[in-house]
């Protein structure tokens, strides 16, 4: 095994996206993860589709591509927890573990004896991560929780998209599911602090990560904004409330993005733009001032914009060594030359598929490269090698487990 986790074990009894993508993060940094699921369903997420990946004929497989986005490096092992023989297989693999990830409802798996106070008397040094909505405290706990409402509840959408007094503008999700994204980086982040506070008390810890909780915190300067002024702020479309310009621009052709982070960026743009006395004018000479007077020189760019193409302009801008670029489909993201050098598209061998072309981690190691070897499981596909090679049950134990629907 390789990676900085390579000598960590893991758990996962969560699915969807918010505990699972933690739980991925972990097994591409080298982690052991054995992902419980349920017997004939499986992860919800593995019925998010169209589309399905398709096999060698190009025909559909089972297998959802959502399922794919968030599971790669995981083991699948099928466990009915409603059965007492189930929550002993669970317990099982509990004490052979240093880390459980599971996003249940607030005290579901108390219900089979299967919560943090269970499972710290069978292994003190577990790191017990539960994900939710809302978190184990407060009076929203018992509320089941999705990224779309965590967007909505924690002000997210009401900074994101157009404005309001602009053809599309209202309140806009992000295209992704952002907020269930930034909680399983911060269930990432936690466990592996959970783990480095481990190493040098010996003991483990259970850990609280919130959708809400995760979304207000990624608000950022936003909140800040609020904070200094009192005054909710509200949505620029592809502008920036602080910093301008910092935005897109139409081309004769198309759209760029232009980011002016600084003065000396401006002042550069404008020359290269051939609009030098921008950067004079007392309006504009000050990011402070160009935040002032944001319709205006916007209106000002957007005349100049418009008479070069996309291309023109990102290669100017590149020249002069000002930040820039174009707008891509996902299908030009993966014919971007960087994103190609970088190898962030890969294949791996697939049971039902053939192969599985899949994102590859952004962490790079120097010591301990990642390595990405195990694709997303098929269901229950492992169920017999952890039976058998973790646990240590005979063929006749297994036989009578599956004879029972325990796995």
């Amino acid at each position: 095994m390789s990676g900085p986790l390579s000598h960590i074990k893991v758990l996962d009894l969560s699915r969807v996206l918010a505990a699972p993508w933690a739980a991925q993060n972990l097994a591409d940094l080298g982690a052991e993860v054995i992902k419980v699921e349920r017997p004939g369903k499986g992860d919800d997420s593995r019925a998010y589709a169209p589309p399905f990946l398709k096999d060698a004929q190009g025909r559909d497989t089972r297998e959802s591509a959502y399922f794919c986005a968030a599971n790669r490096g995981k083991r699948s092992i099928t466990v009915n927890l409603t059965k007492p023989a189930g929550q002993q297989i669970v317990r099982e693999l509990a004490t052979r573990c240093d880390v459980l990830l599971e996003n249940y409802k607030v005290g579901d798996l108390d219900r089979y004896g299967l919560g943090y106070d269970d499972l710290k008397t069978l292994n003190p040094g577990l790191i017990y991560c539960s994900v939710t909505g809302f978190g184990q405290t407060g009076p929203d706990k018992d509320r089941p929780g999705y990224d779309f409402m965590a967007q909505g509840m924690g002000g997210l959408m009401s900074i994101t998209g157009e404005r309001d007094d602009l053809p599309g503008g209202g309140p806009q999700r992000v295209g992704v599911p952002i907020i269930d994204l930034t909680a399983g980086m911060y269930a990432t982040i936690a466990i592996c602090a959970a783990l480095a506070n481990r190493a040098v008390t010996g003991k483990g810890q259970w850990i609280d990560v919130a959708l809400l909780d995760s979304c207000v915190a990624f608000l950022a300067n936003q909140a800040m904004n609020y904070f200094a002024t009192g005054e909710s702020p509200r949505p620029l479309g592809n502008a920036h409330p602080n910093i301008v310009p910092y935005q897109t621009f139409r081309t004769s052709d198309g759209n760029i993005i232009l980011a002016c982070g600084n003065d000396n960026l401006f002042n550069k743009f404008c020359e290269v733009a051939g609009c030098a006395q921008l950067a004079k004018d007392s309006r504009f000479a000050t990011n402070a001032e160009r935040v002032r007077n944001r319709d205006e020189i916007t209106r000002l760019l957007k005349e100049i914009f418009a008479k070069r193409t996309t291309r023109d302009w990102v290669k100017l801008l590149d020249g002069a060594g000002v930040a820039n670029g174009p707008i891509n489909t996902i299908e030009q993201v993966f014919e971007e030359p960087q994103v190609q050098a970088r190898g962030l598209k890969i294949e791996l061998p697939h049971a039902s598929a053939g192969k599985v072309p899949l994102v590859a981690s952004p962490m790079r190691f120097s010591a301990t490269p990642l390595r990405h070897e195990v694709p997303p499981p098929t269901l229950g596909q492992h169920t017999d090698e952890i039976l058998r090679g973790v646990l240590k049950k005979s063929d006749a134990e297994i036989a009578r487990l599956q004879e029972d629907g325990v796995v």
